[in-house]
Parts: structure tokens; C-alpha cells; sequence
């Protein structure tokens, strides 16, 4: 192997050509030139050769025009060597082609792999070798082992040559360690010490538990991210003034640590002075404006409320003006630390949308992304609607990074907007295990495609095989059906659960569905099914109660529902804010067996009480009948306990068969929870939170009437708290719960434990 070094060659071959060409025209300074003559050229051409040169019989032998004939030969990238001398009245060129590339190899590389350094690099095999590509290339490479933290990856390219003037290029990689950021410190900073300051940038400080997240390695694009970070952070803490001066990285003399320095200026702190909003549109009111202000003089100015103030000015006045632009003027008294804000609501620039330009997707179809926007080409500029359709693509979870620019368009009055988004993988074949307390030890098998075939579509294969549960679902969605915004989809099941510990039998359904869903508003849908099923009651024990013993054998339901629902949460993955309620109602009897009326109402109300402290509020009744001298049959009714109400055992209250202690299940029923979700104090980043909660409700009424059933309205009740973590094999939560009120057959149930992964 040949090293290849830093190429001032070409400099040096133009100089040493200038000189010889010089001592050789000297006699003959400015005669004519002859012909022009190449050689040494292998697979170029010398007409080729010639036409890169603007040099031609009859040209005098002037130097620099034969100065500048070299320098268009190297330009070419052709060449490894050029020269000229004069042999008699002819121009002479010997050339010297750079060699081809025969193959190219990576070595040492055992992080990165080789696919993906050859798709970083610009070389490929059959293309000719330059030292000035090879050097690009070798930049490249390092730079992508940046990004993965490795800052002491060393890349060395070396040369085979071979015959034929063929060479193979081999990249010779000493990869070296991962180079993590050892310390974060901060100067300037009194208000807030160093450990508060280090929660609110992404960059961390190397620690074992980090070793998912990758934010304890150095990248510089997260340290322009955390300078901004740093300034929404002490803007909301009313410090107008603040700035970062510099953020500076230091490599460790090994090039093992980053020590990373964050040099800010708080200034002074400042509260709300004057508040008003004025308005030059005529007629409108500005007094609805007014109410929407979240804040009031002498509180602490926090930048984040006037910018939540102006967005939702803007969603108001939008609604009776066409085009509105609201401005706030912020004018600082540093005499008297206030900040007199002014809402200046005026008639917007005319601004509609020209074009919806798409990058980045390149599975994904155009159309999956454009129906998430709730602007069209053609439509008023909105700049709410541009975040929520930034949010809606955010949801779909087809995307790593989503991001929507709007950019002007070809007049004045046009703007386009630039969606930029990076896909990720949406298939998924996984193998799973965990355990519950509902269902035991578990495993599963999974396969699932949430963008088939790139349009959106959803094809789900699952089984699940646990202790007391086994299932196997086949389903299909497809998100616009008929190219409207109309969800459809099927639904393939069979599954047998284990009632053993609540009421002493077992259960096997077997069926198919269909499913229709379609918007109503922005918050409101519709969604309608129809399910066809066989369930078999069996297995029942011979000390069961005889009210479940009668219900033993098959039955056929065929059963039509529907369900209206309301959202405005403000995640559909993570939801802190927002309301989601439903109303659902199913008939069976269209066929089948079974004839009977079930209806449901419920919902959970998210709400930010401070800084990640999280309120949610649910509440739900339901009720069912039969009709037709039918009775609701036993896996047909309610049943409450373990999740829907903590501190019970599944079926653990309700009517109950007093001598078997079997539960029966109810036909009506209300239950509502209450739980605060906050940080547990340790590192936001180990994904652990804090919960605790009340629980409460009650089930009643079956259709079995007896002595011996006890079938109660009281109210049951609960306490409890828990711990969760959002773990890197998935989702582990422990709960804690006793019961307040509670009946005297009821069942409970202290510790709640659930784990799940996927590998």
C-alpha cells in the first residue's frame, strides 16, 4: 500500500512546468506553435485532451497561455501529472491519467457499518481517483463518526495499485472511543445555580443511565438548541435582558471528554407593567380580545403567555377578519423593571398559500402528507392552522423530525410552505414478554405496519399467549378511504380468557368486524362498526355459582355500535392538556343470539397545573339491557376492578355470588379517577414519574336475582399512588392502592405491577 499525501503536487507540477517551459522558449520567445502534439494518454483521447486547452496551432509560445492550458488539464480531474516542453516548432503534452478506482473497502470500521459509510461517501468503483475526492470523502467519514460521538475516529486512505493503470482504494478506520461530555458548567449565572440550569438544555453529563438517549455526547447543533433553550427559559422567568455571550466545548487533550462552558448574562428581572390592546379594523371589538390576556400588571413577565396570548388573539380575530396580523409592543422601563405590553391588532398583509412543497419522504407518499394539513393550496395564511397541521404530522408517528417553514412565494401576496420530514421506521416485527397482574406472565408476536406500502395504511398481525389470556387479531386500516377523509378498516380475532379467580369459568369468542370513521368537525368524529362473534362459556367449575353455571354453551352475536367523540388534546401520544370524551352505544340482535342495548359516556380532562404536573380528571357511566325476554349473559355485562379502579381485583366488586364468592358482573355502573402525574426528582431523562391518585365508583344491578347475590349501589373507594418508567424494553408502572369505602364481599388488590417489552 502507497500513502497518499496532502496534494500540493499540483501546485508544484505547475511551477516546475512553468520553469522548464520557460528555459525552453527562451530562444524561441513568442515563435508560433507548430502542432500540438499528446502523449502518455491511455484511455482519453488526445482530441480530448486538446479541447480542455485553449491552445492551437499558430498560438504563440506565450507563457501564460500555456499557464493556464495546465490548469484547465488538473481542473479536469483527469490528470495526475501535466507537462509541456518544445520539440522543435511543436507544442509537446505529456499527460499522466489518474488511475481508475477498482474497488473500494472500509477496514476497522465495527460501529459503523459499511453500507452506511459507502452511502456517505462521493467515490464510487469505476470512476476515476482523485486525491482531492478521496480527501472529501475521508471528511465525510469523520464527520459522520462525529455525529455518533466518536471525535477520535481517525480515517487513513490508503492505494493498491494494479495493472492497467487500476488501483483499489481501501479506508483505513481507527474508530477510537465514543467521546462523551464530561462536564457542563455555567458563568454569569446567579439567579440559578449550575444543577437547575443543566435540567433545562438537551445536552447532559455523562452518566451510566444515559447510555439510550445519547444526549451526553457532544453535538454541536444540540448546544445551539440548548443556547435557545437557556433564553426561553430565563424570558419566562421575566429576565428580558438575558443573553448567552458564548457556549464553548472543550476537547480533553486524550479526545475522550468535552468540557462544555456556557457563558450567559441574566440581567435584571422584570414584572407587567400596562397591559391593552388596541385595534385599527373597524368594528371590531377588542374587549372578547382582552379576556383572552393570561396574565395582569405586577406579574412576573413570562414571554411564553404573550406568545400564547397573541396565538390565541389571532385563532379569535380570525374568526371575523379574513386577514389580521397582532403584534405585541414590549417597551422596558429598566427604572422601574416593568414591561408595558400593547396588543397591536391591525388588518393583515393579504397572504395566501401558493404552493405546499414536500421533502424528505421518500416512502412515504405526498398524499399521506398533505391530507394531515389543515391548509391547501390556495388558502388564507393561517398561521395556527401551520402548527396544527405540523402537529397532526407529528401524530401520525411516520416521522423522526417534521418541520413546516413558510417561504415566500413568486408575488408579494403568496407565501409556500416547505415540509421537511425524515421518516422512520414504521414496520415492526417484534417478540415480546412481560407480566401483569391481570393476565400473568405474557409473550407475544407481533407484526405491524403502520405506513403500508408508503399510503398510510395500517396492517397489524398480533398473538398474544399469557396465563390467563391468549389472543390472535388480524386487522387492516385504511386511514381515507375512497380518497376522503373517511377511516375504514376490518378486524379478524379469536380469543379465550381464563375467569377462573373472578367468576369461575372460561371464555372463547371467535369473530370479524368492520369499521367506518369519519370527522364531524375539527374535534368532534364519528365512528360506526358492525361485529359478528361466537362466544363459548365452558369450563365452568363444579363448586361455580349457579347463576354462572346456567350460562354455559355458545352464542352468536351480531351487534351494530357507534361511537361520537370528542378531542382536543393537545398529543394523541403524550397528552398533558385537553379534553377526550366518547358516547357509545351497541345493539345487538340484528341476527345471532343475543338481544340487548348497551350504552357508555366517558371522558378524561388533561390539565398543566405548573410545570410537568399533570392533572387528569376521568369520569364514565355505562348501562345495558336486554330486551325480547333476553338477559344480559355474563360476558356481556360490566366489570370493575384492577385498572378501572385500583385497589381491587379485577371483577372485585359488584354483584357477587355470596356463597361461591364468584362475581356476577352488572349491568350498570359509574367509576371516576382523579391523579396528579409529576417528576419523580430523579433525571428527567430516566423516564421515571411520580403518580397518585383516587379511584372511585360502583357497579350494580344483574339480571339473576337470589338470597344468595349481593348486588349493591355503595360507593367504592380508593387511594393510592404509583411509580412509571418509561423503560427502553417499554412501559413499567407499579401502583400502590387501598381501599376507602368498600363493600363487605369485595375483592382486593394492594400492589398493581405491569411490564412489557419488545425485542
Amino acid at each position: 500500500m502507497t500513502a497518499i499525501h496532502p496534494t500540493a503536487r499540483y501546485f508544484a507540477a505547475i511551477a516546475l512546468a512553468a520553469v522548464l517551459m520557460l528555459a525552453s522558449v527562451s530562444a524561441h520567445a513568442f515563435d508560433k506553435i507548430g502542432n500540438v502534439k499528446v502523449e502518455g494518454a491511455q484511455r482519453i483521447e488526445p482530441a480530448t485532451v486538446l479541447s480542455y486547452m485553449d491552445v492551437q496551432r499558430g498560438d504563440p509560445f506565450d507563457p501564460d497561455l500555456l499557464n493556464r492550458a495546465i490548469k484547465s488539464l488538473f481542473a479536469t480531474g483527469l490528470f495526475a501529472d501535466v507537462s509541456f516542453y518544445q520539440e522543435g516548432q511543436d507544442l509537446v503534452v505529456s499527460v499522466v491519467e489518474n488511475p481508475i478506482i477498482n474497488e473500494i473497502r472500509f477496514e476497522g470500521n465495527d460501529k459503523v457499518k459499511t453500507e452506511d459509510l459507502m452511502a456517505e461517501i462521493q467515490m464510487r468503483p469505476r470512476t476515476v481517483f482523485t486525491r482531492n475526492k478521496v480527501q472529501a470523502d475521508v471528511d465525510r467519514v469523520q464527520e459522520l463518526y462525529r455525529l455518533s460521538g466518536r471525535f477520535s475516529a481517525v480515517v487513513d486512505p490508503k492505494i493498491i495499485k494494479l495493472d492497467q493503470n487500476r488501483v483499489n482504494l481501501v479506508f483505513e478506520v481507527t474508530e477510537g472511543a465514543k467521546t462523551y461530555i464530561s462536564r457542563i458548567g455555567f458563568v454569569g449565572n446567579k439567579k440559578f445555580d449550575d444543577t437547575e440550569l443543566q435540567k433545562i438544555i438537551r445536552s447532559k453529563e455523562e452518566r451510566w443511565w444515559r447510555i439510550w438517549s445519547g444526549d451526553d455526547k457532544y453535538d454541536p447543533d444540540r448546544l445551539t438548541f440548548d443556547r435557545e433553550l437557556l433564553r426561553r427559559f430565563y424570558l419566562d422567568q421575566g429576565y428580558a435582558d438575558f443573553f448567552v455571550e458564548n457556549a464553548i466545548a472543550e476537547l480533553s487533550p486524550d479526545n475522550k471528554d468535552f468540557y462544555v462552558t456556557f457563558m450567559i448574562s441574566e440581567g435584571d428581572r422584570y414584572k407587567v407593567g400596562k397591559v391593552d390592546v388596541i385595534t385599527t379594523i373597524p368594528d371590531l371589538d377588542t374587549a372578547p380580545l382582552k379576556q383572552l390576556v393570561t396574565f395582569k400588571s405586577g406579574d412576573w413577565y413570562k414571554a411564553t403567555a404573550v406568545e400564547k396570548t397573541v396565538s390565541d388573539m389571532t385563532d379569535a380575530a380570525a374568526a371575523r377578519v379574513s386577514f389580521v396580523d397582532i403584534r405585541p409592543d414590549v417597551v422596558r422601563n429598566k427604572e422601574t423593571k416593568t414591561i408595558d405590553i400593547v396588543f397591536n391588532v391591525n388588518p393583515g398583509k393579504k397572504l395566501f398559500v401558493e404552493n405546499i412543497n414536500i421533502s424528505g419522504n421518500m416512502r412515504t407518499m405526498d398524499q399521506v402528507v398533505r391530507r394531515e394539513m389543515a391548509l391547501s393550496e390556495g388558502d388564507p395564511f393561517n398561521a395556527a392552522k401551520l402548527k396544527k397541521s405540523e402537529q397532526n404530522l407529528k401524530d401520525l408517528a411516520f416521522f423522526e423530525n417534521v418541520k413546516l417553514r413558510p417561504v415566500p412565494g413568486s408575488t408579494p401576496d403568496k407565501t409556500n410552505i416547505d415540509i421537511e420530514v425524515a421518516e422512520k421506521s414504521t414496520g415492526e416485527l417484534s417478540i415480546g414478554a412481560g407480566y401483569s397482574t391481570s393476565d400473568g406472565a405474557l409473550g407475544d408476536f407481533r407484526i405491524r405496519e403502520r405506513n403500508f406500502l408508503g399510503k398510510g395504511q395500517e396492517l397489524v398481525f398480533a398473538t398474544t399467549l399469557a396465563a390467563r389470556r391468549s389472543e390472535f387479531d388480524f386487522s387492516f386500516t385504511e386511514p381515507y378511504f375512497l380518497k376522503r377523509d373517511l377511516s375504514a378498516g376490518v378486524d379478524l380475532f379469536h380469543v379465550t380468557r381464563d375467569y377462573q379467580d373472578e367468576s369461575s369459568y372460561d371464555s372463547k369468542q371467535t369473530g370479524a368486524g368492520l369499521r367506518l370513521g369519519y370527522p364531524l368537525s375539527e374535534h368532534w368524529r364519528q365512528d360506526l362498526s358492525y361485529k359478528f362473534s361466537q362466544t363459548d362459556i365452558s369450563n365452568i367449575a363444579p363448586t361455580a355459582s349457579i347463576y354462572i353455571q346456567q350460562q354455559e354453551g355458545e352464542r352468536a352475536t351480531s351487534a351494530i355500535s357507534q361511537r361520537l367523540s370528542y378531542n382536543t388534546l393537545d398529543s394523541r401520544l403524550d397528552p398533558t392538556d385537553g379534553v377526550i370524551a366518547r358516547f357509545d352505544t351497541e345493539l345487538a340482535g340484528l341476527g345471532g343470539d343475543a338481544q340487548y342495548v348497551k350504552f357508555r359516556v366517558g371522558g378524561t380532562y388533561y390539565r398543566p397545573i405548573v410545570e410537568k404536573w399533570i392533572l387528569s380528571v376521568l369520569g364514565e357511566t355505562g348501562y345495558v339491557f336486554g330486551y325480547g325476554n333476553e338477559d344480559v349473559r355474563i360476558n356481556e355485562r360490566f366489570y370493575i376492578g384492577g385498572d378501572t379502579l385500583r385497589g381491587f381485583e379485577d371483577g372485585g366488586i359488584g354483584p357477587r355470588d355470596i356463597t361461591t364468592e364468584d362475581s356476577l358482573g352488572g349491568n350498570q355502573f359509574w367509576r371516576g379517577s382523579v391523579e396528579m402525574s409529576f417528576p419523580s426528582g430523579l433525571p428527567e431523562d430516566l423516564g421515571v414519574r411520580l403518580h397518585s391518585f383516587s379511584d372511585f365508583g360502583s357497579l350494580w344491578s344483574v339480571d339473576s336475582t337470589g338470597a344468595g347475590i349481593a348486588d349493591e349501589k355503595d360507593i367504592r373507594m380508593s387511594a393510592g399512588f404509583g411509580v412509571s418508567w418509561k423503560s427502553p424494553m417499554g412501559p413499567v408502572r407499579g401502583d400502590f392502592a387501598a381501599p376507602i369505602m368498600k363493600g363487605k364481599y369485595d375483592q382486593e388488590e394492594i400492589f398493581r405491577f405491569s411490564f412489557g417489552t419488545r425485542f
